[in-house]
């Protein structure tokens, strides 16, 4: 590990089988925390490569434990790490989005750089966390929506876990995120913190047979905050799509803003659900859920998966959604 970091504070880079050798190596166990943790923060200061990305993701996606389903599912995550404080928004599109009729297999875990993350807000409502693959498969007969909570997929990442916890603050892994859910949907919608890291994921999605659009709001938010015009990279190239695209008008970052606790968030997320949140609430939850939608069949077009998501929100149905995955 010695020589791995010299060399990158000497600004080099690691080739993709080299980074993915040495997450593999990280991931049981052969470098104290010291070591793993002056790993983890030279990507704090210096950009991430494709190929560096690319050897993580391999080594991730090789050590997880498969939940692979029949049917053609979707993730709908974002990075985190932007530093924004939203409520749950992907997390809510998600419900949204199996109300709509497409099946979701959710990625999530607990807030890192935020308050409350998506597996923060299920775990409050008493959600319990499992990886027993039949579970997941009646969760999604059930609700339409299955939930993965991380670390239960990706157990080799406990050697990591208390060094995230105790920076605080955005890491590598949270780039990865997005990329290592263990169901290998054939569909995503993802938020990245920047563009940068959206051309990334661009190209390695490019070499993949997913349905994907990768989107950043230019003011620096991982999801379609409706706070300014948003960029996103899909199959076809990259578009820019403005507030009112989806009959929306422009919102302000309190519009969008999270809680402070956990039970804050949460009573958000519930009444967004119920359909008592604000319009600008209810609006970025559309929004993003649209965006879901329109990824897993363009051919609809933006407009009418914007009146799908409005539909499964305000009927309830989304409601109906979340209160089955919790039957669990």
């Amino acid at each position: 590990m010695k020589a791995i970091l010299n060399e990158l504070i000497d600004h080099r880079s690691l080739t993709k089988e080299t980074a993915r050798n040495v997450l593999i190596d990280i991931a049981s166990g052969k470098y104290n925390l010291s070591l793993t943790t002056a790993f983890m923060t030279v990507y704090m200061m210096r950009s991430i490569t494709v190929d560096e990305l690319q050897g993580f993701r391999d080594a991730m996606l090789e050590l997880c434990i498969r939940a692979e389903f029949d049917q053609p599912v979707m993730d709908v995550c974002g990075t985190g790490g932007d530093g924004k404080n939203t409520f749950n928004i992907s997390t809510l599109s998600s419900f949204v989005v199996a109300a709509a009729g497409q099946t979701v297999a959710k990625h999530g875990n607990y807030g890192v750089s935020s308050p409350c993350g998506s597996s923060n807000v299920l775990e409050h409502f008493g959600y319990k966390f499992t990886n027993d693959i039949d579970e997941l498969k009646r969760s999604l007969d059930r609700a339409n929506i299955c939930f993965m909570h991380a670390p239960l997929f990706h157990p080799a990442m406990k050697n990591v876990a208390p060094v995230r916890k105790d920076l605080g603050v955005k890491t590598f892994f949270n780039m990865l995120g997005p990329m290592v859910n263990p169901a290998f949907p054939k569909r995503q919608l993802v938020g990245v913190f920047n563009l940068e890291l959206a051309r990334m994921y661009g190209y390695l999605y490019q070499n993949t047979s997913k349905d994907f659009l990768i989107v950043h709001s230019l003011d620096g938010y991982d999801e379609v905050s409706l706070t300014c015009p948003a960029k996103f990279f899909y199959n076809e190239g990259e578009r820019i799509v403005e507030p009112q695209d989806f009959g929306f008008s422009k919102l302000s970052h309190e519009d969008i803003k999270g809680g402070d606790t956990i039970e804050d968030s949460s009573k958000t997320f519930i009444n967004v659900l119920e359909n008592k949140g604000t319009e600008a609430q209810k609006q970025a939850v559309i929004a993003n859920a649209a965006m879901a939608l329109y990824t897993a069949n363009r051919k609809q077009g933006l407009s009418e998966a914007v009146e799908k998501a409005r539909e499964a929100l305000e009927s309830g149905n989304a409601m109906k959604s979340f209160k089955s995955l919790l039957l669990a």
